[in-house]
Order: C-alpha cells, then structure tokens, then sequence
C-alpha cells in the first residue's frame, strides 16, 4: 500500500491527524489518536493539506480508566441507596425532614419541584454544599481574604464564625491578566471617574443613559477586535440570551456545539429557530449538519433555511479546549452560514497582543460574522460586547432586548474596561499589558506541564488558561475542595449535572498575577492532595473526550 502523502510542518515519524494520514498507530477519529505510546502523546492537529492552521494545535483528552468510571458509579449508586433509605426514614419521621416541599393543600396542582432533583439535592448536593458560595471578602486577585463558616446541620445552614481567612491562594477566578485589583492605574481611573459620573447610570442607553465614555469604549472596541463597529451591553449573560433572538427567528436554523454556554443555549431557545446540536469541536458532525441542512432544507416543506447560523465558543470553560476556528470557518464559507463566536474567556487571554482566538490562529476578524465578548473576565470589569459590521451593529441597537431595555454601564465600570485595554493596546505608553499577555502565556503552560508531570488527568488545549483537574468520584470532589483550602489555596469544584456524571472536576484559572513561586506552591499542594486522595489516575492514552458513534440521533432538534 502507498505511504500517505505527508503533511506540511511534520516530521515523518510523527503521527499525522485531523485530516491527515496516520500510519503504524490505532485509528483516527475527530481528529484525536487512540492509543498512541506515551513518548509521543504530542500531537500537533494540523488541517487538510495543511493549509488552515499556522500554528500546532496541541490539544488532549484522556481515556477515563475503567476502574475509575466503575468506581464512580458505585459511588453514585450507594449515595442513591443511601439516599433512598433516609427518605423512607423521614417519612415515617424517623429522621427530621428539611427539604422544600408543597403544602398538603397544594397536592393537587402541578408540583413546583421535580422529584428526582429535590432527590438529588438533599440527598447528594447537601453532603458537599459547603464546597461552594464560599463568599471572599477582598479583590479577586492572586490572592483573596475568604469569611471562614461551618454548618451544624450537615450543610442546610451555615454559620459564620466572624474569622476571616487571609492570603487564600485564588485559583478559580477568571481574572486572566490580573487587571482586578484595588491598586494601579485602573482603580485610580474609576475612582476618579466615579466622583464625575456616580456609581449608577438609570437608563437605558436609548433614553438619558447613554454616556459619553459609551460612545469611547466603543469606538475602542471596535479597533481592538479589528471590526467596523462594535456595541456595549451591561451584562455579558444577555449579551448572548438577548442578542440571538434578534438575529435569526423561525424558518431559520442554529448549529450549536454541544458544550456551549447556557447563555448561548438560552438565547438559541429564546430566538424560536430550529436548534441542531453537533458534537464538541467535531467538524465531521458539523459538516454532515450543513450539508444535511443545505440538501433537505427546513422539515416537511423542505424550503431553504432562511439563515444558518452556527454558534461557538472561543475557549469552553469547562473542557479547556479551543475551538478550531479555522475549520469551522472554512465550512462556513463553504456552505454560506453565518458564525457567531464567544470569546469570553478567549478576549485578552489569546493570541500574542491578548486579541483572542482569531488573532491566535492568524485569522481575519472579517471571515467572523459576529464577535461577542465580556469584560468580565480579562478585563477585571462587566458587561459584554458585539462587534463586527456597522450594519450588524446598527440592526442590534434598535432589535436588541438587552440594548433596549437592559440599563447602561455605569461610568466607573467603563472606565476600568478602557484603561485595561488601553492598557493591553499598549496605548499607555508602557508594555505592562503585553507583559501580562506573555506572563499569562508562560504561566499556563508551566502548570499545565507540571500538573501532567505529576501524573493528573487534564483536559484542553495546552494554551488554554483554564485547567480542568478531573477527580471523578464524588467524595473526591468535597474531599479536594476542602484539603486544598486546608493549605490555604481556593479552588473550584465542579460535578453532575454541570459535568458528565463520571468526570467530575476541579476547574483551575491560571493569572499573569500568579508568580511562579505562587504556582509553585499550589503545584507542591497539589502534588500532595493528589497523593493523599489518590488522584493521579494518568496512563498517557489520549482520546476524544466525547469518543461516540456520530449517527442522526445524537442531536437534538426543536421545531416550531
């Protein structure tokens, strides 16, 4: 048999894929190996023919070891038994009730609470509750003050002890570039700012609420993402719930990956368009969706789809993962849809001046349709933005739920967005903000190289800053949180049902603020933690996180 042609940018001895042949190693599948020997788990995702991607695009998901995803359900399973048992004990008043429940009078309506979710909260959440809203007392910066409480009942109420716990290490913030702070020249900006203009707008922008640093902040916006124009909105959740309804509506039809935010997924429902899910960052799945879409056209009368729009995220904050925008955007040109592009945690954490994913892969701004974004994460502020053409931008002023109803930024908040990114332009005069863009860079590869070192299980893409630990078993999810804040370190923890129910988490969020002495001492932690509950489940086989059979069932569908 002739020896594929090689890829552009690869060694003969590497292992090819997305696209590209591989020889001598088990079969490809969404672009990822199985099974590929431990000295060669690098793998660099390189397009067909090379010719979309500039840049390696190293990205791994390892195989759940067998013995750990049975363990877990065990453990899922006697928690149910368990939780079985105690029910049957409060309702002979065995055991003191404290869940919420419908009055007797109310048995006859529809019931307010569904069985198996009060089940599960009171029953499973409960024994883990005090592993989150654990209120901080300080800026979110590298480190954090946290109020100290504990629980007599179990975790139904808490108490607080009045202590409050210094220096905690924060390692679950989304403060990528360390701009939240009570010190610098941002605060010094919005504090001046905020004896001009107040704390508070109260108005929309159509009415008395559209300031001066508005018209500013857009205007800057626009020429950082490299767009004609760009509009502000006072909350980075309706930015996407709001904004889809008034792009597409019934008769059309949205691509959405599977793993998108429940602001995308909210605003795909709101808008009343046919919704088709495809699998995480699988273009096979995505392009069988638009051809499907393109020969059979809308359902029974089979007249064309009046807009396909595809829906996806810059990096997904709970996989680590980057999109292959690309691709994705090679297929949107092929087959004529429109792409709107998340960049929450992507803004300011991506590409070599912070412009997010498309300057990170080469890209031009004009091939994404819609460029959305919040400032609440690298920024150190709020709120949430829309670029691209200025006739886009001037359709969402007047359609816009959120531009026509929702209050304008406050003054303070603004101010901070546009020292930030003057700051990240370089356009204060210093290079701090380049500076912190690199930082975060290095700062994110250290951990996550260290972290595979030490034998964890992490997904995402080696340039992500975010770094899911995954824990698996559900005692081992409480037990985490509460030994890491034990050392002084805070962190999340994530589970069913915001996670698969056998790949429960500890989601990390890696800062320029963080040293390296700071990384340093949650590594040697973590090392430790990691022994002590027996954490470092690694045997270096990568696969999909989602290794299924693609086949038409495996999306969803909502018609009119």
């Amino acid at each position: 048999m002739e020896r594929p042609e090689q890829c552009p940018g690869e060694p003969d001895s590497q292992p090819r894929a997305n696209g590209c042949s591989l020889t001598g190693y088990g079969a490809l599948r969404n672009g990822y190996v199985r099974g590929l020997p431990e000295a060669e788990t690098q793998i660099h995702h390189i397009a067909h023919n090379g010719g979309l991607y500039k840049r390696p695009f190293n990205e791994a998901f390892e195989e759940t070891p067998m013995l750990v995803a049975v363990l877990t359900y065990v453990g899922y399973g006697v928690l149910t038994l368990f939780g079985y048992l105690r029910d049957f004990l409060r309702q002979w008043k065995i055991e003191k009730c404290q869940h919420a429940s419908e009055r007797e009078e109310q048995k006859d309506f529809v019931p307010l609470y569904q069985d198996f979710e009060n089940f599960y909260t009171r029953n499973l959440y409960m024994r883990i509750r005090d592993s989150w809203n654990r209120p901080i007392c300080s800026v979110p910066g590298a480190k954090m003050d946290m109020l100290e409480r504990f629980s007599h009942d179990y975790n139904w109420t808490f108490t607080y002890t009045g202590r409050v716990i210094k220096d905690v290490i924060n390692m679950g913030s989304y403060n990528y570039l360390g701009f939240a702070q009570n010190t610098g020249i941002c605060k010094e900006a919005a504090a001046k700012v905020l004896t001009q203009y107040g704390a508070g707008v109260c108005s929309t922008r159509q009415e008395m609420g559209n300031l001066d640093k508005h018209e500013e902040l857009e205007k800057l916006v626009a020429r950082f993402l490299g767009v004609e124009a760009a509009m502000t909105y006072g909350m980075g959740f309706s930015t996407n719930s709001m904004n889809i309804p008034a792009l597409v509506g019934k008769g059309c039809l949205i691509l959405s990956d599977e793993l998108n935010h429940a602001s995308l997924v909210l605003g795909a429902r709101l808008s009343g368009a046919t919704i088709r899910v495809f699998k995480h960052n699988n273009m096979q799945s995505l392009e069988k969706l638009l051809r499907d879409a393109i020969v059979h056209g809308q359902p029974r009368t089979r007249r064309p789809w009046k807009k396909i729009l595809i829906l996806v995220e810059g990096i997904y904050s709970m996989e680590g993962s980057i999109v292959r925008l690309p691709e994705v955007i090679a297929l949107k040109k092929k087959y004529k849809s429109y792409l709107y592009l998340d960049e929450a945690h992507s803004i300011g954490a991506l590409g070599l001046t912070g412009r997010g994913v498309v300057e990170y892969f080469g890209l031009n701004p004009e091939d994404v349709d819609v460029m959305m974004g919040t400032f609440t994460k690298s920024f150190g502020a709020a709120g949430g933005y829309i670029g691209g053409k200025k006739e886009l931008i001037d359709y969402l002023r007047t359609h816009s739920h959120s531009a026509v109803y929702a209050m304008s930024l406050s003054a303070p908040v603004v101010e901070q967005i546009l020292t930030s990114m003057k700051c990240i332009m370089g356009e204060d005069g210093t290079t701090f903000g380049k500076e912190c863009v690199q930082q975060l860079a290095e700062n994110t590869r250290y951990f996550r190289r260290q972290l595979k070192k030490m034998g964890f299980i992490i997904y995402g893409n080696e340039d992500s800053p975010v770094v899911p630990l995954l824990l698996y078993m559900p005692a081992k999810v409480s037990a985490f949180g509460r030994e890491m804040l034990k050392r002084n370190i805070g962190v999340v923890v994530v589970g069913f049902p915001a996670t698969p129910i056998i790949e429960s988490r500890a989601r990390f969020c890696v800062s320029a603020s963080h040293t390296k002495e700071i990384l340093d001492t949650v590594l040697k932690e973590l090392d430790e933690v990691g022994d002590l509950l027996q954490l470092k489940y690694s045997r270096h086989r990568l696969v999909p996180l989602l290794d299924r059979p693609f086949d038409e069932t495996t999306y969803e569908e909502t018609e009119d």
